[in-house]
């Protein structure tokens, strides 16, 4: 499965001290009125369109992380009600089947998703901050304002150009034109990602030629080279450059929140990924380190993006792609349609041709998989990624196929039914019901779209492949089987009516 980041593998919290700036309310306040505006279908468009911004969480009541957001959430709209202006914060629970027409409209994959709206909802983009309340109230309160500050003094640079992130400054002997108004449109259309100000007057800027009056945009980086210029000021072209400039020629993971943003965008790329982990703390780290360097520069601009990813900081990537320890250090490419290439053990003088052979297409595919079972004599059988293709797609049977995880609650609900499902099917040698962790093997992304558990997939005898949208019911998963497998293969004297039971037994199990 390819890398999905919507990313809530690398949420950070950022920590802002208590200010001047901070509204304090008193908790008997604070439990006497809630802040949180609530929004449904009936009210959504009339609360929306009269205000200039406006900040909307989409949430299921069931979900983990809405529930850890949600008093997070409640103390920063506290705070924000007393901004000047205020700042509404809102909430829908689009778990609910009325309101799903506006998660579809705001294009709500997953929760919590939470959309900045502006213009009377005209504008929506996503939310990408903290999610703890001081970094909210920090973070909507710069995206409140103007998209791009204007930097008057050499003050102004030093409190907005950090040395530790991206900031972009466009140089401009006056503030108009069609220069400045395409900067300003990219300002605004990337403001949740980067930070951005203009300036007529490049002597006030840290680093960088001082001579220059413009129209130029100056990109400040924290890595590689550590400012970049670029006058083409079609907007597209910024977008481009910022894009690109904005991705180290190497990203760094380890434990340094600083780096976070980094590995996300890695993550976000289209690029093959390749990845070398290794423990930081080891002395050979340091070769290591230059030579994949040198091959990071050698392949710039080749469709591979690198990261270099302490063991330490990596356990959630090794438990992902199901590697040990022992392997490190390690060397892993992917590719965007979910297929892995694995070097294991290796030298930094491998690193090089290791890479070019993968990129000639030398190096075969590595998939992750548990062993095979040595045993597999349950009703309900176990799949693993070797044995994918031979159980359910050679054995020329019907095959209802669930992909589930262990610590999926619905996953466990669902377990026993299949149990009854398989045991209805015991002395159907067409039939096979099976299940496949999909935590612990690869799936091909090509042939099973699988974004949560549980994912149930049902192969006929002939062919067709059919993601199941029946009933989680014994019956309902008998009906579907028996209308979409191929009848060529069955027992002609095996019936419906012989799997579910009588009638009135099927009503007494329900």
């Amino acid at each position: 499965m390819a890398i999905r980041v919507s990313i809530c593998f690398f949420l950070f919290a950022l920590t802002i001290f208590a200010s001047s700036s901070f509204t304090r309310i008193s908790a008997e306040e604070a439990e006497s009125k809630e802040f949180v505006l609530t929004l449904d279908h009936t009210n959504f468009s009339d609360i929306v369109s009269k205000q200039d911004f406006i900040v909307v969480e989409f949430y299921a009541p069931w979900c983990g992380h809405c529930k850890k957001l949600a008093p997070e959430y409640e103390k920063a709209a506290s705070v924000l009600s007393s901004h000047d202006p205020p700042i509404t914060l809102a909430k829908v629970d689009a778990n609910e089947e009325v309101n799903k027409e506006l998660a579809t409209e705001f294009e709500v994959k997953g929760f919590p998703t939470i959309k900045i709206l502006r213009n009377g909802g005209k504008h929506a983009q996503e939310y990408k901050g903290p999610r703890d309340a001081d970094g909210i109230v920090a973070y909507l309160k710069k995206q409140s304002g103007p998209a791009s500050a204007e930097i008057k003094s050499v003050e102004d640079a030093t409190s907005l150009i950090d040395d530790k992130k991206i900031f972009i400054v466009g140089v401009f002997p006056k503030f108009s034109g069609e220069e400045f108004e395409n900067f300003t449109a990219l300002a605004e259309k990337l403001r949740s990602e980067y930070e951005f100000g203009h300036t007529s007057d490049a002597k006030l800027l840290p680093r960088g030629e001082s001579s220059v009056t413009g129209p130029i945009v100056r990109l400040f980086k924290p890595f590689d080279e550590l400012i970049v210029d670029s006058q083409d000021f079609h907007v597209d072209a910024l977008e481009k450059f910022v894009e690109k400039s904005s991705l180290p020629v190497v990203t760094v993971f380890n434990s340094d929140p600083n780096n976070h943003p980094f590995v996300v965008k890695f993550f976000n790329s289209p690029n093959a990924k390749a990845m070398l982990f290794l423990n930081f703390s080891n002395e050979v780290a340091d070769p290591f380190q230059s030579k994949y360097r040198e091959v990071a520069e050698q392949f710039k601009g080749e469709g591979i993006s690198f990261l270099i990813g302490d063991l330490d900081a990596s356990q959630g990537a090794f438990q992902y792609f199901g590697l040990s320890e022992d392997q490190v250090p390690l060397i892993i490419i992917q590719k965007d349609n979910g297929q892995k290439y694995l070097k294991a053990n290796l030298e930094p003088d491998h690193i090089a041709p290791w890479v070019k052979a993968y990129k000639d297409g030398e190096v075969p595919a590595y998939k992750k998989s548990e062993p095979i079972p040595e045993s597999n004599n349950e009703p309900v059988k176990v799949v693993v990624a070797d044995t994918l293709q031979d159980i359910v797609f050679n054995s020329g049977k019907n095959v209802l196929i669930e992909f589930y995880a262990p610590w999926c609650g619905h996953c466990k609900k669902l377990a026993p039914i299949l149990d009854e499902v398989a045991v209805s099917y015991e002395n159907d040698a067409a039939v096979v019901i099976a299940k496949l962790d999909a935590t612990a093997n690869d799936i091909p992304s090509d042939t099973f779209d699988v974004k949560g558990y549980p994912t149930l997939y049902f192969k006929s005898a002939n062919g067709d492949l059919l993601q199941y949208d029946g009933d989680r019911t014994k019956e309902g998963i008998i009906e579907y089987i028996e209308k979409n497998r191929d009848k060529t293969t069955s027992q002609e004297k095996t019936t419906l009516e012989d799997k579910t039971g009588s009638q009135d037994a099927s009503k007494d199990e329900l």
